[in-house]
This record gives structure tokens, sequence and C-alpha cells, in this order.
């Protein structure tokens, strides 16, 4: 099996939107993913934490595959015997009146936002046209038109205008600047990512997300928390907003939502929010599909069941403690919470941390850059202490390329 023969098919047939890794994966289980030609590898990047509980779970598979063979879609022009029951236990773990399901995570953002600006024309009685809502620099909650108007990053933004209004962007982490965005009368919602991803795993200060949501909560606000990528485990609690006991007024998830074996979100808010929309004012073919609803309630249990937020609490300052006692004067800094942690790297040339990835790929573990001299290490959370040693070690043994 030629790794290069499935390289270049992509790149003479598929849009290059995408820089990708050289190397081609044909299976995966676990913390592990395996070339075509046959080489293991740990997978520290995860399908971006969409495979929290690590590759085929041998449960999501099983709910999956029966629920292949017996309904996959009937649209929600019907109801469907799988629905109701997956709505009811979501709702009852995050503790929310009601969920929207949809499909992607950046469906789940244009539905909060949609949400968001129903509930302040109808209840809090912003003018119509007139809402805004408040988000941070260097966020990332997709690409589509809408999400790219309020981006920071211009490969995302440059060349895809006319933008649309309604947005105003803030320092992260920046409770005075919130407080500032906060005076006009026409805010109707505070969108944050918990942990900035993307961006770097960038992790605000202690405090900074309940401040926020009293803040926003004075100020007759909606806080939306995009749990996308930080909910479901991942930073060591079923949500991020947990560590500081904060309940979101909307609440997104996706990604692991499905355990990684299709697409899958969903929108949590409570009656006087959610019940603003009404039939035909917004859907979606594939949402809320009987495949979608057993798989994620499938993948919900796992995460349970198998302690996987204890386990990314524990290993995650673990990881953090063993990488800064690497003696490297490479290493920069090492940031995360849980098992979303992120490297910074002191090098001249801009190809360093591409360089770093290629090293580490080389050696059997593979992570991705993002945005220059940062590169983001997410496993799945079933893994040990034992597999993150070996992990650390590699990362140890490939920061010496940097030194060439």
């Amino acid at each position: 099996m030629d790794p290069d023969y499935f390289i270049h098919l992509e790149e003479q047939y598929g849009a290059h939107n995408y820089h990708p890794l050289p190397v081609v994966l044909s299976k995966g289980q676990g913390v592990h993913v395996w070339d075509v030609e046959g080489k293991k590898y740990y997978d520290f990047l995860c399908g971006y934490s969409a495979v929290n509980q690590g590759h085929c779970h041998p449960k999501i598979v099983d709910a999956f595959v029966k629920q292949a063979q017996q309904l996959t879609l009937t649209s929600r022009a019907f109801y469907n015997d799988k629905l109701g029951e997956f709505e009811k236990y979501i709702t009852a773990l995050f503790g929310y009146d009601k969920v929207l399901p949809m499909n992607t995570g950046v469906e789940a953002v244009e539905t909060a936002i949609k949400l968001c600006r129903k509930w302040a024309y109808e209840v809090k009685g912003i003018a119509e046209n007139e809402a805004v809502i408040i988000v941070c620099d260097h966020n990332f909650h997709g690409r589509t038109t809408t999400v790219i108007s309020f981006s920071s990053d211009e490969d995302s933004r440059k060349n895809f205008g006319p933008y649309l209004k309604g947005f105003v962007s803030i320092p992260y982490n920046n409770i005075d600047a919130l407080q500032t965005a906060l005076a006009d009368k026409n805010i109707a919602g505070f969108l944050v990512e918990p942990v900035q991803g993307e961006a770097g795993v960038m992790v605000p200060d202690e405090g900074y997300l309940a401040t926020a949501k009293k803040l926003c909560k004075e100020k007759n606000v909606l806080f939306i928390a995009d749990e996308i990528q930080t909910g479901l485990c991942r930073t060591g609690k079923m949500l991020c907003c947990d560590h500081e006991n904060v309940r979101a007024d909307i609440v997104l998830l996706g990604k692991a939502l499905s355990g990684g074996m299709m697409p899958v979100s969903a929108v949590l808010a409570d009656d006087e929010i959610m019940m603003r929309i009404k039939p035909g004012q917004h859907g979606s073919t594939f949402g809320g599909n009987p495949l979608a609803a057993v798989t994620a309630v499938a993948s919900l249990k796992v995460l349970q069941e198998e302690a996987m937020a204890e386990n990314a609490l524990l290993l995650g300052e673990y990881f953090r403690g063993e990488l800064n006692k690497i003696q490297n004067h490479h290493l920069k800094l090492v940031r995360g919470k849980g098992l979303l942690n992120a490297i910074e790297i002191y090098s001249d040339g801009p190809q360093a941390a591409w360089n770093l990835c290629l090293e580490m790929k080389e050696r059997g573990l593979l992570a991705k850059p993002t945005h220059g001299d940062k590169i983001r290490f997410a496993p799945p959370l079933c893994i040990t202490k034992e597999q993150l040693k070996e992990c650390i070690e590699i990362i140890k043994q490939s920061l010496h390329v940097l030194d060439k």
C-alpha cells in the first residue's frame, strides 16, 4: 500500500482546503491509529477532540451498527422512536429543559446565534435587527460566512466578504473589556470558548468564566458556552464550565458527542430561550436522525461509565508537569486543562512546529501545529499513564530535531 498513491489522489481530485501531515491512516483502535503500511501511532489530535472515547469504541460501534441496520433517517417530517429518548437523556444529564439536535459544530453555533437573536427581540425587547453578540478575539467557532464575519483569522476571512454585522469582538480573558462592551443596551449574548482551542489552548484566568456569567446575568445577556471542543470530559469535567460551576444559558456540544462515528451536535437551553423557535423557522434534514440519537447516547454513557473526565483531569496534570521538567531551550511554554494541552516553541524558522510534528510522526506520535509556533496535544481520554509516559518521551526526544 503506497501512501503516495492516496496522497496524490487527494491532491489531484480534492479541494486544497487542508494541509495534512504526510501520513495515510487506515485503521484506529483506542489511542492508536495505523497507516496503510501498518505503522502504529499515538493519536494526539484525536479528530480535534471528536474521538474522546478512543477510536472505534466497541460499545459505540455496536450501538451504531445495530441502529444502522434498523433505521438511519426519517427527517423531522415524522417522529422516530429514538430521538425522544436521546432528548430525554441529554437534557437530564446536563440539566436543561430542551435540546435542539444538529449535525456539525458550526451548525450548533449558527443555531445558538439565531436563538439568541430571537430571544433578544421577543423577550429582552431589543429593536428588530439591532441585536449584538459579543465574541472574543482569536476565537474559533467554525468557518461559515456568519462565523468568519467575527473571526480574527485572516486566512478564514480574506476574500470571503461582505461580512455580516451584529458582532463585537473583545480581548479574551479580559473582564474589563467585557464589562465595557456590556454597557451597550443592544447586547443580546456573549459567545465564548471556555478554553480557546484553535488559538493554541489559551486557558483563561481562574474565575473568568464565573465573573463573565455574573456580569451577563446582571445585564440580562445570554451567556453562550461553545463547549464543542472543551466539553464532554476533555478538560477534566463533563463541561469545561463545570470547573467554575457556571451554568451557561446556551451550551453547544459536538465532536465527541458521537465518539467520532458521525457528525452530531446539540444546542441545550431552557424553555424561555428554546421555545422562541417555532416550526419551520430552523432545522436540518439530518438533525436528530435516529442513527445519531442512538450513537450520541452510547457515546455519553461511555464517557461516564469509564470515568473519562477523572482520567483527563489526573493525567492532564501529570502531562503538563512532566513536560515542564524537560530541559530543552526550544520548549517555551506548556499550558492546558485536562487533556487539552499545547506547547509553544522557540525557533527562528517558520516551519519549526511543522518540522517537530514530522519528527514526532517518525517516532510514532501524531499531532498538528496551530498558529505557527504552537502544537496542540489532545489524546483520547482512555489513554493510560504508562502510554502517556511513552508519549512524553517521544516529545522529549523529538525536540532535538530543532537543534539542527
